[in-house]
């Protein structure tokens, strides 16, 4: 019976990085946290598992193809049969596969485009049902400061971000009238997993864009989705919160 008082905390793309970090800010006695991965096999989902819990939180993770409408269906399906309720949703998962316009293959940008925006679209409308009969909710889009500006090499990825913006904000029109919120974080440059991949030049000419001359930590941005989250934040809906250091103003 206790299970059933938790708070349920959904998260795509949460077996690392930014997921993660996101998931162990929740991580907490009266919350239940539900993610998904698109990983090869379980360590990184089993070890986040592992740190939610040494923060004294509960975790459960699948493995879903967030871009299939019958894997994110049968999601949710479950987490409903089991759960009976989803509070929060954040909308984190994300690929790259960058190249310049003039060469980039219709494959790339439709991967790109089906996990990041189709795959987004598919959960926030399946949560979007639940949480319109429960009359609360919150759902927070884990956008991109290139959403806003632009980045040459990344014209699917941007798309999609810039996408993810346009939905956020349609979203919240729709759902408002429900107390459903829905917000987008866009996180400038995030030293990750992803960043670490970099050559130090491309690290440099990066942090020489921002103002604070230094990467944000996934941890700023998991503090952001912490307040939209809150009763804090009972009033915010619609709303694209920048965390990039003042990269983009």
């Amino acid at each position: 019976m206790e299970d059933e008082k938790k708070r349920i905390v959904v998260v795509t793309g949460g077996s690392k990085g930014i997921g993660r970090c996101i998931e162990l800010r929740f991580a907490r006695p009266d919350t239940k946290i539900i993610f998904n991965h698109y990983d090869p096999d379980d360590e990184a989902a089993n070890e986040t598992i592992k740190l939610v819990e040494k923060e004294g939180g509960t975790a459960v993770g699948y493995k879903v193809n967030v871009a299939s409408p019958s894997e994110v269906s049968d999601f949710f399906k479950k987490i409903m049969d089991e759960e009976g309720r989803i509070d929060v949703l954040v909308n984190n998962a994300g690929i790259t596969m960058d190249a310049i316009l003039v060469r980039m293959t219709e494959a790339a940008w439709d991967r790109v485009i089906d996990i990041n925006l189709k795959g987004a679209f598919l959960c926030t409308q399946a949560a979007a049902k639940v949480m319109m009969k429960q009359r609360s909710g919150c759902i927070i889009n884990i956008a991109s400061v290139v959403g806003a500006m632009g980045n040459a090499g990344q014209a699917n990825y941007v798309a999609s971000k810039a996408g993810l913006i346009g939905l956020t904000k349609t979203a919240a029109k729709e759902l408002a009238s429900r107390g459903v919120r829905v917000n987008a974080i866009a996180p400038g440059f995030i030293d990750t997993e992803m960043t670490a991949k970099l050559s130090e030049k491309v690290k440099e000419a990066m942090v020489a864009q921002i103002p604070f001359k230094k990467m944000g930590q996934p941890e700023d941005v998991a503090g952001a989705a912490a307040f939209l989250a809150s009763e804090d934040a009972s009033y915010i809906t619609g709303q694209v919160i920048h965390v990039n250091g003042g990269m983009y103003m």
